[in-house]
């Protein structure tokens, strides 16, 4: 009788512990998700309305701003990646890097704050002759880049410390050269480290706004701007069908990503 009481109560407290879980989700999650989605579909006086819908996909300018803030992250998350797959291939090489110390040397930047970080970016491109009123599409690519370039690193060099040494070794064993042994092998196993960084970078830059506002001196616009310019000027409505289009652009990344997953580990079973 004793041993059923000790369980039921074991159960009981394990069954309460996501308690706290549910209302963080509940409160600062969905409540928010769904005033996003009121004001996107409503007009001022609360009533149905698709005016935020056909007024941003009859704004040319916002569309426009949607299509360069793609680009422009997409940029920025193949740049990061040509940057900083080799620098995690190498911090991942524990003859190179014993002590971890380096890739604390990378990481460290992430614990300064990003507004600070942004400023003494912009003070050191005016110094080399790249600022907002000359190259101000130049200064934000440059800023975004050694911004977000941390969250690249990181979820590849922890990929890279489990790749399977042995196959690499049995590649190259087999007569593949080293070009070789690096696409059919090293890049195949990173490929969740990969995935994991474009997704830590594709969606902030997208939504990122001091930077290009710094950076570019108020010259280049991303999506994060607007949100936040209308938002700032009480234009709930179009702000909030814009923060709801940068929810479905997450959500589809995230489907992507999820899907990424099991495909690559559908690919090892395999293999």
């Amino acid at each position: 009788m004793k041993s059923n009481r000790g369980t039921r109560f074991q159960l009981f407290k394990r069954k309460h512990l996501c308690i706290p879980y549910g209302v963080f989700l509940v409160l600062f999650i969905i409540v928010p998700i769904l005033i996003i989605v009121y004001y996107a579909f409503t007009d001022d006086n609360g009533l149905p309305s698709i005016s935020a819908f056909v007024g941003f996909f009859t704004n040319w300018s916002k569309v426009n701003v949607l299509i360069t803030s793609v680009f422009v992250a997409l940029q920025t998350t193949l740049l990061c990646l040509l940057i900083g797959y080799p620098l995690a291939y190498f911090l991942a090489d524990k003859k190179v890097n014993k002590n971890a110390v380096l890739i604390t040397l990378f990481v460290a930047p992430m614990w300064i704050n990003f507004v600070l970080r942004t400023g003494a970016t912009r003070d050191l491109l005016t110094w080399m002759g790249i600022n907002g009123g000359n190259m101000p599409y130049l200064a934000t690519l440059i800023g975004m880049v050694q911004n977000y370039l941390p969250f690249v690193i990181l979820p590849l060099y922890t990929t890279m410390l489990k790749l399977d040494k042995s196959q690499i070794e049995a590649a190259a064993d087999l007569g593949a050269n080293p070009v070789q042994v690096f696409f059919k092998s090293v890049v195949p196993q990173s490929v969740p480290g990969i995935v994991s960084a474009c997704t830590m970078t594709f969606m902030p830059t997208m939504s990122s706004y001091v930077i290009s506002d710094t950076l570019s001196e108020g010259k280049i616009t991303l999506f994060g701007n607007y949100i936040y310019l209308d938002f700032a000027n009480n234009l709930w409505h179009d702000g909030s069908f814009m923060a709801l289009i940068m929810l479905v652009i997450i959500g589809i990344s995230m489907i992507l990503t999820r899907n990424s997953g099991k495909e690559e580990k559908e690919g090892g079973a395999a293999w």
